[in-house]
């Protein structure tokens, strides 16, 4: 069975059960079906799986039929989402795609205003939300213009190089996951929420068929959260080696740098020219791998901290207590 490395902050659950509670909701019974507590979400610093966060926003779909998740003005119905993409994939490339989308939703939707606008060779893809105030925690705002970049990017079968994501709203606390959500630099307080990108990508042809829509709709929302991590080139490689089978075990400084064919000063230059450190990056994916790790009940705390490359257990339990403020044992047992 394959290993994920990455996690989701536990602040994107917290607002859809903010959500859910405003909406009268069972919010127990949300959680029981995601596989959360509250214990696990009143932590700042625990963080949640794909897996997990994905099952949450499925059940809410189901049991409020609204996939704004009560954060519009108006719902819009489980299933709009659907209709609109097996429309999407018969579009004959990136221009109509984006087209039909701002049709379809500002022809459906009350909620929110969508519209696309080209100037020279730059490319603005704009949201409105129509009542901003009910999306307190601004999550229906990244959610939906994560899907306006991701979805298009699989039915063209490449990524939409982004130069830049504009938002309306102020930098908000979290702001440490947009690199998680975005491949692109982040600007805040602007006079339109988009997403900004070259036009030479428009005419991109649509790859995906109806069949393989179909695959992709049985796995919707999940694929939206799994591939999460966009990061500068030096970072991404070392990451690309931790995450390796055995790579937490195996792996040293010293023989990335080797197999970048750098030395280890100037890779650890690389690192703190795009803001982080080896050490940093290790911790990060021993942490979420941790989280995957002790999802498996089966799976000794022992074993984890030997696969996770510890010296010894009680090593293990200060680091994972130290990144979420709970004991492996404390964690399982949530």
């Amino acid at each position: 069975m394959s290993i994920e490395h990455h996690s989701i902050s536990s602040h994107y659950a917290r607002s859809i059960l903010a959500s859910a509670g405003r909406l009268g909701m069972d919010q127990e019974q949300l959680m029981e079906e995601a596989g959360l507590n509250r214990v696990i979400l009143e932590s700042e610093q625990l963080r949640i799986t794909p897996n997990q966060f994905a099952r949450l926003m499925r059940a809410f779909w189901q049991a409020s039929d609204d996939e704004f998740l009560g954060m519009g003005s108006q719902p819009s119905r489980h299933g709009v989402f659907t209709l609109m993409s097996k429309q999407a994939v018969h579009c004959q490339n990136l221009r109509a795609v984006y087209h039909h989308i701002s049709h379809f939703y500002n022809l459906l939707a009350d909620a929110l205003t969508l519209n696309l606008s080209i100037e020279g060779d730059e490319v603005r893809f704009s949201m409105r939300l129509t009542k901003p105030e009910l999306d307190p925690s601004h999550s229906l705002c990244e959610f939906l213009m994560l899907i306006w970049h991701r979805f298009p990017s699989w039915l063209i079968g490449q990524r939409i190089p982004l130069k830049a994501i504009h938002l309306a709203h102020a930098a908000p606390d979290h702001t440490g996951e947009y690199r998680l959500l975005f491949p692109c630099p982040a600007y805040f307080d602007q006079p339109e929420t988009c997403l900004v990108f070259d036009a030479d990508i428009l005419s991109a042809p649509v790859v995906q068929t109806p069949k393989s829509l179909r695959a992709y709709l049985r796995r919707v929302p999940l694929d939206w959260f799994m591939r999460q991590a966009y990061y500068p080139a030096y970072t991404r490689r070392v990451l690309d080696h931790l995450e390796q089978e055995n790579g937490l075990l195996n792996t040293s400084m010293e023989s990335i740098a080797d197999d970048l064919h750098v030395t280890t000063r100037t890779l650890r230059r690389k690192l703190t020219e795009e803001g982080t450190t080896f050490q940093e990056l290790k911790d990060g994916v021993r942490r979420d791998t941790a989280i995957h790790f002790l999802s498996r009940p089966s799976l000794p705390v022992s074993e984890i901290s030997r696969k996770l490359g510890f010296s010894e257990p009680a090593a293990f339990t200060r680091a994972f207590k130290q990144w979420t403020g709970v004991t492996p044992k404390a964690f399982r047992q949530h």
